[in-house]
């Protein structure tokens, strides 16, 4: 057999994926195969097939599919799709790091699998995949798994697999530029990419380079997210003010800030202000300081990519791809809130800048203080470097007639990312700028004590200052530029062999099997102001870790009936993989499945899979970092349980005093607070993997009476079981004082007052949760018309049940239909698209909805989303074509919540404003 590149072959399987929508995700695997044109390998399954369809739902959008949405990440095009949930994405600015990532089934983006070309890509520590470091000019489809599929692929694919698909057989030659931006002249994102790719009877090779650039959205520059919580006004703004603020009690005179147009004496430059120029603080002096976030971050993304095979002899090819992207993203916000409370420090009596000073007639009292640094906002910027390298052999032969495929190859997998830090105070400057200071030379100079020594390099601060009033000479002495840097790599050994044992009345009995060593490693590494506490911001300490693992699987499909009444096709599948792992242990998980074809125009399948999911570097080796949690005190006399005898008994024997309550700033009230001390995170390394089992049963209509029809309904199951978790600062609070459990107790520190001063928070093995819900996909292609070619595509995502629970102990919670914050639980999802062509002029409209939401915790309501899309494209004479489109066409904005974390809308809808864009591509 000749084994070469052949366009009929590619052109015949791609056809039928079109065709099979959903129900079918039949690719040719790469662009270099045998001869045997009817064998292919379907997502989902390792054993290569002359039927397209297989037992497990899947998804697939091909490139035009993909272009027609006018966007320039893949990760927000695949964050489109109905069943994925909650995902990271450029929207999340406080929390966000540039990257994004795919949630399916709302289970988290470490339950779900991402390869490329069928193979596993680089995470983080986390667990979870950055789909921006995959350019969106190198996909030529991707294809969604609906199911679990450990037994296959190993550890994360709980939720699901997505495999993106790069353009490893392209020929020819073609540039893509794309430029849009938001209604209000916003958000501008451009982009380029050049392909050129060359083939041959020995072989082929495609070369790609990209680049995008997206703009910045400011929080200010729409209505909804210009205040903390839209429709408050200005009630909901932040008592740490660009004033500088005098706090004091009610006893000492209460909390002073600078007369608005106070005159200054002394120092023009730097000027003293007497205490008689301060008037008691009001809500007038607060600051908004949502106006200063950003609403969308700013991205910048280089790639290239390069993929080739070459033909080594008739039956045994090598294959390569190679890529570098690089991304530079940043995210903004308000200048830092500096005070005595959060950074232990107080103006010296002996300041220059205190009222109180002994030398100006004060009686020399130290201050308590409060200054927002809104000259100097606080930056992210991160500089993420991905690199990836396969090198693989690709061959097939013969052996008592039958004829064998194997491959093997090794993967290198790596990124690297440094953040740089800017806003937040180094402690050790701060103090000594907050010490005794005088007047030397016309110039205000820190000082080891009244009269004494000039501090060299010493530059005085002001907190008291009014808005603007610190300069930068001050800035530059207290801020200090922080720099983090992390990395996470996996490297693999592959081999994998497939073919057929023997024959069966039905059919042959075929069967992969495979193994895999694989190698994952990481590191977070602070910069050393960071990590040794002395900075205003959260600290954190590193984190360091690695393990590998070593895994064997065997896949079978066993034919059972063919061409009888009834029974035009019926086979079982099965799969089992075994996986050590140099942490924990090993662990074994089966799945089985089947397909049935009582007639030529329908399939029934179905299938039952074991799922597990390791635990990741960060859940075990994660260094202690810090967190501001918000909760609610079960112990304090005015919160949820002031009249629960049995709750306070448990808080008395606990060490908390007979009627204490807690400041509503610290976690007291009913509806609690932030707390004003930095709590802990950090890993365990004695977690253990979570299992899961996933269930699937679903039909495929393809009736002959309608062409170019094609329907599927999936309904699954999911069960997670041992999930590992990190329970919130008040899950732990009432596990100790409510249910009595001495083990949370030991994770909460309080000082003699009662108020909790210090929390571990970090991963445990506990909680179960279950899923369950519908996938409907619709695919409809008219037959041409005099008026054109029409073409109908539905996918939606009905959630019936979703409910979690801490341990066998508790009730279950039901999530489904609520939401949380970053987190909605959306029962329904659903895109529709309608394309028609006519000619070379071709429009796309797609509709996409989601379902109402009800919030936690203030029981309010989200009401339903529905987004509309356009596109409209013409295939112009020079063998070009241009698109021009709109996203969001009639501009909706997303449902007010005020339970979302920042903006008083979820980052997981679109942004408000109508997104206008066009693209030009040129084809050589």
């Amino acid at each position: 057999m000749n084994f070469k590149h052949n366009k009929l072959r590619d052109a015949v399987v791609i056809a039928l994926v079109a065709t099979a929508g959903t129900a079918t995700t039949a690719v040719a695997q790469e662009s270099a195969s045998p001869t045997n044109l009817d064998r292919i390998e379907v997502t989902g399954s390792r054993i290569r097939s002359v039927d397209v369809e297989n037992s497990q739902p899947v998804f697939i959008m091909d490139r035009a599919a993909i272009e027609k949405q006018g966007l320039t990440s893949v990760a927000d095009v695949l964050q489109r799709i109905s069943a994925n949930g909650a995902g990271l994405n450029t929207n999340f600015n406080n929390g966000g790091d540039g990257s994004s990532t795919i949630s399916l089934r709302n289970l988290g983006s470490e339950r779900t699998l991402v390869l490329v070309n069928g193979r596993r890509w680089v995470s983080n520590t986390s667990g979870s995949v950055d789909l921006n470091t995959i350019p969106a000019s190198i996909i030529e489809r991707v294809e969604v798994l609906k199911d679990g599929a450990s037994s296959v692929y190993g550890s994360d694919a709980i939720a699901g697999v997505v495999n993106l698909i790069t353009r490893g057989d392209y020929e020819g030659a073609e540039v893509n530029a794309y430029v849009g931006q938001y209604g209000q002249g916003d958000g501008q994102r451009t982009s380029f990419d050049a392909t050129v790719g060359t083939s041959s009877d020995r072989g082929n090779l495609v070369i790609s380079v990209s680049r995008v650039e997206e703009d910045a959205v400011s929080a200010g520059d729409r209505a909804i997210s210009a205040v903390p919580e839209f429709g408050r006004g200005s009630a909901t703004y932040s008592s740490y003010s660009a004033n500088g603020k005098i706090n004091a009690s009610a006893a000492a005179g209460g909390n002073l800030a600078l007369r608005p147009g106070a005159i200054a004496s002394g120092l023009a430059s730097d000027p003293y202000y007497a205490l008689n120029q301060y008037i008691p603080y009001t809500s007038d002096f607060n600051y908004n300081f949502a106006k200063d976030n950003y609403l969308a971050t700013p991205q910048k993304r280089s790639a290239l990519f390069a993929q080739g095979s070459y033909n080594l002899s008739d039956n045994i090819t090598f294959k390569m791809d190679a890529l570098y992207n690089e991304r530079r993203s940043a995210q903004q916000l308000a200048g830092f809130p500096l005070s005595t409370i959060n950074t232990g420090l107080s103006l010296s009596g002996d300041s220059y800048y205190n009222p109180y000073n002994a030398a100006y007639g004060g009686d020399g009292r130290d201050v308590s203080w409060t200054h927002r640094l809104t000259e100097a906002s606080r930056l992210y910027d991160q500089n993420t470097k991905t690199s990836h390298v396969y090198l693989g052999l690709d061959g097939f032969f013969e052996f008592a007639g039958r004829q064998f495929n194997w491959d093997a190859g090794y993967a290198f997998n790596k990124t690297n990312e440094v953040e740089t830090q800017v806003g937040d105070a180094n402690l050790l400057s701060l103090e000594a700028a907050l010490g005794a200071s005088e007047v030397r030379g016309g110039r205000v100079v820190c000082v080891d004590g009244p009269g004494g020594d000039i501090i060299s390099g010493c530059t005085p601060f002001n907190p008291l200052s009014p808005a603007g009033g610190v300069s930068q000479e001050m800035l530059d002495y207290i801020l200090f530029t922080a720099h983090n840097t992390y990395q996470y790599r996996n490297e693999s050994v592959t081999a994998n062999l497939s073919g057929e044992l023997f024959e069966l009345p039905a059919g042959w009995l075929s069967f992969a099997a495979g193994f895999e060593h694989r190698k994952e490693s990481g590191y977070s590494s602070p910069d050393a102001f960071i990590a040794n506490g002395l900075t205003s911001g959260n600290s954190f300490t590193a984190t360091s870790g690695e393990y590998s693992l070593d895994d064997a699987y065997i896949e079978v499909a066993i034919p059972l009936l063919k061409d009888l009444p009834g029974a035009q096709l019926l086979e079982l599948n099965a799969a089992t993989r075994y996986s050590d792992y140099s942490n924990f242990g090993n662990t074994l998980n089966s799945k089985f499945g089947f397909k049935w074809k009582p007639l030529d125009e329908v399939l029934v399948r179905g299938n039952w899979a074991e799922g597990f999911r390791a635990p990741s570097i960060t859940n075990l080796y994660r260094g202690d970092s810090d967190t501001f949690a918000t909760y609610s005190d079960p112990c304090s006399g005015d919160g949820r349980f002031a009249g629960n005898a049995g709750v306070q008994a448990n808080c008395a024997a606990r060490g908390v005093p007979a009627g204490f309550v807690a400041d509503y700033n610290s976690g007291g009230g009913v509806n609690g607070g932030q707390t004003i001390y930095p709590f802990t995170l950090g890993g365990n390394p004695d977690l253990t993997p979570e299992t899961a089992t996933s269930k699937t049963l679903g039909v495929v209509y393809s009736p002959s009476w309608a062409t170019g029809l094609n329907i599927s309904l999936d309904w699954w199951s999911i069960e997670l079981e041992n999930r590992i978790s990190s329970f919130a600062a008040n899950t732990i609070l009432d596990k100790c004082y409510v249910d009595n459990i001495s083990s949370y107790c030991d994770l909460i520190t309080r000082d003699a007052t009662g108020l909790v001063t210090g929390m571990f928070i970090g991963p445990i093995n506990a909680g179960f949760q279950e899923l369950e819900g519908y996938d409907l996909t619709v695919k409809y292609r008219l037959a041409d018309t005099s008026v054109g070619t029409f073409g109908f595509t539905l996918d939606s995502t009905y959630v019936t049940k979703n409910r979690s629970r801490d341990s066998t102990q508790d009730d279950w919670e039901a999530l489904n239909g609520k939401y949380f914050e970053s987190d909605p639980y959306w029962r329904l999802r659903g895109n529709l698209t309608t394309d028609w062509t006519y000619g070379d002029f071709s429009a796309s409209w797609m509709i996409r909805y989601r379902s109402g939401l009800t919030e936690d915790v203030s029981e309010g309501t989200l009401e339903s989303i529905t987004y509309h899309d356009l596109q409209l494209s013409y295939n112009l004479p020079w063998n070009a074509t241009v698109r021009v489109g709109a996203n969001n066409i009639f501009a909706k904005d997303p449902p007010v919540t005020l339970d979302a974390f920042a903006n008083s809308f979820d980052p997981q809808y679109d942004i408000p404003g109508r997104y206008m864009y066009m693209q030009y591509t040129q084809r050589f």
